[in-house]
């Protein structure tokens, strides 16, 4: 990489921070910074990250030497744990602010001097911070303070190391599949991604309200259950349109939808029946709930697969809404007529086409229903923080609309001081191994259930090459194994980009895979077992976690910097900070485990509790994405 013009390079033991890897800028921030977070000390408090006391600390020094500089510290892992844990490397842009002024430091070293000279007294620092090349400012941690800390987790939980955010009521908006069609390859990112962030946020204390926002209503539906009266003897009467099973009701819609386009008496009769459910005919009303429900028990049986839970909140639920909307923007002149439309634009008019809120023959579409659902979700709902999780090629969309909510005044300041925070949280296209949007050999969406199928199965084989399992317990362990893996594969990738779904490769034991991370747990497991102890937590209360060895201390170190993966998944939306920690945390435990023995060592006791600070920590990045813990496999 070319050197900036008119930067120093590091001198020899100044080490450039690596912190996470790049991401989208993030808005305001999200999690609360040390000082108004709890010290932890009670069960159910809540302590900071290392991270966050070391800003909280640095920000201190630098508000007393330099008081009228008003910049926020910047502190970052380092690359080499020989030259310290972290690094503060605000000292050359501070010395560029103050190098013209009466008084100024000879350079930014001297500025790092002044800002170490300015640190509070803390306990977690092992030493004074060094100084390294123009003025990066390394700081170690103290070995003890890092095994009290671990204990103190052991004792009280890992809920104490949860960051604590300063927005409550979060309403997320994920999975929205389509009434009548069965969950395809291309749900599995919203309803994933949209399940690990929820987790995320619930581990965080949000108040967190999962929505399905499923596509259940429209002209299809007319379309539809005219094709559906047409198609049974008693027509809409017909007792068998209860039983109808969702794999049926695609087929059927693929049906109506080609008749609709090649028979035009159909199409009429279509559209007649559109205005026959929209006006509430309770025959038509019945067969929408009929085809409402039996789609809903087809996506229940994949959410209990992928252990998703989500509440359902449809397109129909905003429908009553929106005449009283479309009044309500035309008499605050937000929307306008526009060529016989109603319209709110969010641009400058030549800059880009407006919200259409009401079309020209006055019907409504996902505009409207999407500015109902927001109002009433910042309303209503008192959402501080609302995400939508959908794919990338909607992102103009979502602009559009939450533009269009800021003009209209409904994103109002909340009663802390705060304006609500929106996102739209996009992703990238599941390819197959041919590198193309992944499909059938007849260019059709891959339904979820058959890669799931497919998934478990091959971990069954997998399992039962292994060890002698009861049919039970290896149909339960191998849809363990199997959801995760494919769970896994996905939110290990930056949720923006595209990846190839190669199941093979998702199952494999070697490598950044859910297999390979729920062996790695069995195999801290089975230490317990081997030293016979069932509960290895209990003795956090009467022995301390003592880090000694140099493998010790970077596991020790990275368990410690849970918090912070946390607090960027939830800073950045990004699952993957959460799953590059844990694998990580894996093979930093494999390097402790070769050079450290446990079972029957002179250290048994703090090792174990080592391990099992491993093991919580690593049982919490599982529930987190969603997948479940495995102790022998």
């Amino acid at each position: 990489m070319a050197k900036p013009k008119g930067k120093q390079s590091p001198q020899k033991g100044a080490v450039a921070p690596t912190t996470m890897k790049a991401a989208a800028p993030v808005k305001d921030s999200v999690v609360l910074p040390a000082q108004h977070q709890d010290d932890g000390s009670q069960l159910g408090q809540s302590l900071p990250s290392l991270r966050a006391e070391l800003t909280d600390a640095f920000r201190n020094a630098l508000e007393k030497a330099y008081p009228s500089a008003n910049i926020e510290p910047i502190v970052a892992q380092t690359n080499e744990p020989k030259f310290g844990d972290y690094q503060c490397n605000n000292a050359m842009a501070l010395f560029g602010q103050l190098k013209d002024k009466p008084d100024a430091p000879k350079n930014p070293r001297a500025v790092a001097e002044t800002i170490v000279a300015a640190l509070p007294n803390t306990e977690y620092l092992a030493d004074t911070p060094t100084l390294a090349g123009p003025g990066f400012i390394n700081a170690k941690i103290s070995s003890q303070w890092m095994g009290a800390r671990i204990q103190n987790m052991l004792r009280h939980g890992i809920k104490s190391w949860a960051p604590r955010l300063n927005r409550k009521r979060v309403v997320i908006d994920f999975s929205s599949p389509n009434v009548a069609k069965e969950m395809h390859v291309g749900h599995l990112r919203s309803t994933i991604i949209g399940d690990t962030l929820s987790r995320t946020l619930e581990f965080c204390g949000a108040d967190v309200l999962r929505l399905n926002h499923v596509g259940d209503w429209g002209t299809q539906f007319g379309m539809l259950i005219q094709f559906l009266a047409e198609a049974r003897p008693d027509g809409l009467a017909d007792p068998t349109i209860a039983d109808l099973a969702l794999p049926e009701l695609q087929t059927m819609y693929k049906q109506s939808k080609k008749r609709f386009d090649e028979d035009p008496e159909f199409k009429e009769r279509a559209r007649k029946a559109v205005t026959q459910l929209q006006g509430g005919d309770a025959q038509f009303i019945t067969a929408w709930e009929r085809i409402c429900e039996a789609s809903r028990k087809g996506y229940q049986a994949v959410y209990a697969r992928l252990g998703v839970r989500l509440e359902e909140r449809g397109e129909s639920f905003y429908n009553p809404m929106l005449p009283s909307l479309v009044q309500w923007l035309m008499e605050h002149n937000i929307a306008e007529e526009s060529e016989g439309a109603k319209v709110v634009f969010v641009k400058d008019k030549e800059k880009g086409p407006p919200l259409i809120v009401q079309k020209s023959d006055g019907g409504y579409g996902y505009a409207t229903t999407d500015m109902a659902a927001i109002r009433h979700r910042l309303q209503d709902e008192k959402g501080e923080w609302l995400i939508y999780v959908t794919d990338m090629g909607q992102a103009p969309h979502f602009e559009a609309i939450f533009a269009g909510a800021e003009k209209a005044g409904f994103i109002k300041q909340l009663p802390s001081g705060r304006m609500p925070r929106l996102d739209h949280v996009g992703f990238g296209v599941v390819l197959g191994e041919d590198g193309k949007r992944i499909a059938t050999r007849s260019g059709e969406s891959v339904r979820l259930v058959e890669l799931l199928d497919e998934a478990k199965s091959k971990c069954s084989g997998t399992i039962k090459e292994r060890r002698d399992i009861s049919d039970t317990e290896l149909d339960k362990s191998a849809g363990i194994m199997g959801y995760a893996a494919v769970k896994y594969a996905d939110l290990k990738n930056n949720r923006t980009t595209n990846y190839k779904f190669m199941l093979d490769d998702m199952l494999s034991l070697q490598g950044n895979t859910a297999v390979y991370l729920l062996y790695a747990h069995a195999r801290i497991a089975a230490i317990g077992r081997k030293a016979g102890i069932d509960n290895i937590a209990a003795l956090a209360h009467d022995h301390p976690v003592e880090v000694d060895h140099e493998k010790e201390r970077n596991l020790a170190m990275h368990v410690i910097r849970f918090p912070e993966a946390v607090e960027a998944a939830v800073e950045e939306l990004m699952p993957n900070r959460i799953t590059d920690y844990l694998y990580d945390l894996s093979e930093k435990f494999n390097g402790f485990y070769t050079e450290c023995h446990v079972v029957g060592d002179e250290q048994q006791t703090s090792r174990l509790l080592l391990c099992e600070a491993t093991a919580v920590v690593m049982r919490q990045c599982f529930d987190l994405l969603g997948m479940t813990p495995m102790y022998q496999i």
